[in-house]
């Protein structure tokens, strides 16, 4: 049995099986492949998107999404393996998973961090529990990485470049006024050097730089797949001559749960933004952004709205991946 947790634990080739295959359901978006197969979704953080993308994306398959958010219109859920249930949590992810394995054929988690600790966040430990007890194929919504929304980007990068292999990605750190999640970044950082993208993540300070596993598995898929990974601090000759510049916000790990003294950090870094200015220095590149996006704090209004902005193109792809991803797990055929 095959999770989809993260796109480290799948080889480029059978990513590329997947984009092919998304590729082929956006051109026929219905078919009956998943006819009486269902996936339980579980959100204990809110979505749009996500959301939307894999309730529509299983009934255009013929299939079933049921949708629950454990503490909310379900029981709250306990993940630590033994734990003293003394809390607000109500079931165990041991009965949990066991339960949903019997009524369903997938089970996917979206699950933030806690932003206490992040020695304990990175671990992962809430959808590597669902995954230990699921009878299922089990598929990451958004944890500390975000694999469902690099497939888009990656797709979306496809159609629009054809081959990505060397042409430079520019992953931006931009300024929020909070700390956020460091999934995206994490996901993109390794999805573009698997596809040996020539990568160079820029940020304001050492301080930014994304957990070493993530920065190491980077790093060891440029070397496997042909690319590179590089750092800057330095935003015009990080631009310049860009193919691609994929913007996203996150909190400084040495920081982790210290808000307040991350934000002396951070808010002298607003010139991070994305303009039409720093997009002139690149090679008439492209710009996405996972969405939500909070106009003219992360990118300009200019930019948003150019012709070159794919972050539309890359949230439609979220359907079109997950579809695949779907029919992937269950061995299904078109």
């Amino acid at each position: 049995m095959k999770h989809f947790l993260s796109t480290d634990d799948w080889s480029r080739k059978d990513l590329e099986r997947l984009l092919q295959l998304a590729g082929e359901l956006k051109q026929r978006p219905m078919n009956a492949s998943l006819k009486g197969r269902s996936v339980a979704l579980l959100f204990l953080n809110p979505s749009m998107r996500t959301r939307t993308s894999f309730e529509l994306g299983m009934q255009q398959l013929g299939g079933i999404a049921i949708v629950l958010q454990p503490g909310k219109d379900a029981w709250g859920l306990e993940f630590m393996p033994g734990a003293v249930m003394d809390g607000e949590a109500e079931e165990h992810i041991a009965e949990a998973a066991g339960v949903l394995s019997r009524y369903c054929d997938l089970i996917a988690l979206r699950a933030f961090p806690g932003f206490v600790d992040w020695s304990k966040d990175r671990e992962d430990s809430l959808i590597k529990a669902l995954a230990r007890h699921s009878a299922v194929p089990v598929i990451n919504m958004e944890t500390i990485v975000h694999p469902c929304q690099e497939l888009a980007m990656m797709m979306t990068l496809q159609e629009r470049m054809g081959a990505v292999a060397k042409r430079k990605m520019v992953l931006t750190w931009t300024w929020h006024p909070r700390p956020l999640n460091t999934a995206v970044a994490n996901s993109a950082l390794m999805m573009g050097t698997k596809f040996g993208m020539d990568v160079t993540l820029l940020c304001p300070q050492p301080e930014y730089l994304l957990d070493p596993q993530f920065m190491g598995a980077a790093k060891a898929n440029a070397e496997a797949n042909g690319g590179s990974l590089k750092i800057s601090h330095d935003i015009e000759a990080a631009y310049t001559s860009a193919d691609f510049v994929y913007a996203k916000s996150w909190g400084a790990l040495p920081y982790y749960g210290k808000p307040e003294e991350e934000y002396e950090q951070r808010k002298q870094y607003r010139h991070f933004i994305v303009d039409e200015e720093k997009m002139g220095l690149t090679n008439s590149g492209l710009f996405s952004h996972c969405l939500p996006l909070r106009r003219n704090i992360k990118a300009t209004d200019g930019v948003m709205d150019a012709p070159y902005c794919l972050a539309l193109d890359e949230a439609e792809n979220r359907l079109h991946v997950q579809k695949a991803l779907m029919m992937e797990l269950l061995g299904a055929d078109q």
